[in-house]
């Protein structure tokens, strides 16, 4: 047979696995969980040793491991478009991130999964806390529990404010960014199997990723959810970014100007 009639050759290794347009259920399971059972180990031998030296809220530690996993994370899906078009992008390997909608349904569509998540989410800390008591007061990790501010009490008021401002870039939308990116982006798309059941199957296991506080995971269903229904209905991520890291960066900015007017933990 001529050479030059022979078609490409088919990708083939753990890279076409991972750039397949549908994944497996256990390779998707575990996709969505490796990153978290990483982001608890740098918190426990790396971050959270460093932080308490420092004398800085714990907050940071978690901060910390969080960017040290989710940074790299997000050079991994640029590396995997280097890999599928010879250049640094994310095209085609994140997905449902050109753009289908206008900028007014999404305006609207994200601005109601933002609402809905703030309050809905502080709505259910008494879920949480229930979920805690009856199940994981075992846990008891420097800022365990249903409160949200646990990792910052017991300090200042000036050195909570001192790592917020240090540590809002990072936590307050960058990082839920690139977990849209990874999350809805990368993992949801390549579950077509799943059906209608791939946004339900994506919102539970992305709330068990957070390990360190699996007693969430109940309440991040219900105000998680509706936004990645959307996203994935609608196939425009620009729904859930503008619920989950938009609404990250309204609690964040909010937090900062109570803090900075007086407010104490």
């Amino acid at each position: 047979m001529n050479t030059a009639m022979r078609p490409p050759a088919e990708k083939k290794g753990f890279v076409a696995k991972l750039l397949a347009d549908r994944h497996s259920v256990p390779f998707s399971i575990a996709l969505h969980l490796v990153p978290g059972a990483f982001i608890v180990a740098v918190y426990a031998f790396v971050a959270a040793p460093l932080v308490r030296a420092t004398g800085y809220p714990i907050f940071m530690a978690w901060a910390i491991a969080l960017a040290v996993v989710l940074f790299p994370l997000q050079l991994f899906l640029l590396w995997l478009g280097k890999k599928q078009t010879g250049r640094f992008t994310m095209k085609g390997v994140v997905r449902h991130h050109d753009r289908p909608l206008s900028r007014r349904k999404v305006f609207w569509l994200g601005a109601a999964c933002l609402v809905w998540m703030t309050v809905v989410s502080l709505s259910l800390t008494p879920l949480d806390n229930i979920v805690y008591d009856w199940f994981f007061t075992w846990v008891n990790y420097q800022g365990a529990g249903p409160d949200g501010t646990a990792y910052l009490q017991g300090y200042s008021p000036d050195l909570v404010l001192t790592t917020l401002l240090i540590c809002s870039p990072f936590t307050g939308f960058t990082l839920p960014l690139i977990e849209e990116y990874y999350f809805r982006g990368f993992l949801l798309p390549r579950l077509p199997q799943l059906g209608k059941w791939a946004p339900f199957f994506n919102t539970f296991f992305f709330s068990v990723y957070h390990f360190w506080a699996p007693w969430t995971v109940l309440s991040k269903l219900v105000f998680l959810y509706p936004g990645v229904w959307l996203a994935w209905k609608e196939k425009d991520i620009r729904v859930s970014i503008a619920m989950h890291p938009g609404s990250a960066l309204l609690m964040t900015v909010v937090g900062v100007i109570a803090l900075a007017s007086g407010y104490t933990l």
